[in-house]
């Protein structure tokens, strides 16, 4: 049995969530850059160089997902789909220096005698506005993706925009406070907590990622419930050597099946299929390999 050709919709859903995050990132550089020009505010600065990061990082994401859905070819049997977690990690460790650099420049911020200046914060607002706006949609469009699809390099793309929100609400908060009370600290102390979230949120995203690329076999629900499969399927004696590993957003099974040696190799085939298509089914990310053993 051949590898399964990734299933479309679930690549298209991932493009789309690609592509959104490509136009969402370079109108949001030009809006925060418009922004920076008019208030001259370092809040509205960083959230405009992050953008701009996001920007590289999500086109980077993009390749990544368009690489990964490519089928099998006679050099890669088992697909393209580790691009995905290659992306993730790449991701993860520039979302934890990203994290770093944000929380570092917060504490400086807080530490410093000498506040910042800000003119125009009504433009200002109205410009991080519109952008929390855009990113919100964004990010709710990929966690959807990313739960339809199991995509890392969507969920952790979703991540970073998550994060973004924290700094340019800050931002957007500060503009805010130094029109209405004169405060200019505000935007550090939501800087640093966006910086925390980042730091965590990267370090689980690079786990999941680091851990498929090490063939770390599927969560113990998902074996458990192949194996619950595999016990109540018609035709079936036993099974044994269940074996998982994870690439991208594909789960590779392969299971051993221990059926009637007796019947003819149509029927045991039919058994076989028919077991394959309820794991399918029950788990549609799933690429299932079936070995047919007479029962001892």
């Amino acid at each position: 049995m051949t590898p399964q050709i990734p299933d479309r919709s679930n690549t298209r859903l991932n493009l789309s969530a690609g592509l959104a995050s490509v136009i969402v990132a370079i109108i949001l550089v030009a809006l925060k850059l418009w922004a920076y020009s008019a208030t001259q505010s370092l809040s509205v600065a960083a959230s405009l160089a992050d953008s701009a990061l996001d920007f590289m990082v999500s086109l980077g994401a993009l390749a990544a997902i368009y690489y990964a859905a490519r089928p099998a070819d006679d050099d890669h049997t088992f697909g393209h789909t580790s691009a995905e977690d290659l992306a993730a990690l790449g991701q993860s460790v520039f979302i934890l220096i990203s994290g770093g650099v944000i929380g570092w420049a917060a504490v400086r911020r807080l530490l410093s005698s000498d506040p910042v200046t800000l003119m125009s914060e009504g433009r200002g607002m109205m410009a991080m506005a519109i952008s929390i706006a855009l990113t919100l949609a964004l990010v709710l469009w990929q966690r959807h993706v990313a739960r339809q699809t199991g995509s890392r390099v969507v969920a952790a793309d979703s991540l970073h925009y998550l994060g973004d929100l924290l700094p340019a609400g800050g931002a957007l908060l500060s503009l805010w406070a130094s029109s209405r009370f004169g405060l200019p600290y505000i935007d550090s102390v939501v800087a640093l907590g966006a910086a925390v979230l980042l730091v965590i949120g990267s370090l689980r995203i690079g786990k999941g990622a680091w851990d498929a690329l090490m063939d770390r076999s599927a969560s113990p629900a998902l074996i458990a419930g192949i194996e619950a499969i595999a016990k109540s399927h018609p035709g079936m004696h036993g099974y044994h050597d269940l074996r998982t590993r994870q690439a991208g957003s594909t789960v590779f099974v392969n299971l051993h099946v221990e059926l009637d040696g007796s019947q003819s190799l149509n029927d045991a085939h039919a058994i076989s299929a028919g077991l394959k298509h309820a794991i399918r089914q029950a788990y549609p990310q799933c690429d299932v390999i079936i070995h047919q053993d007479p029962v001892r």
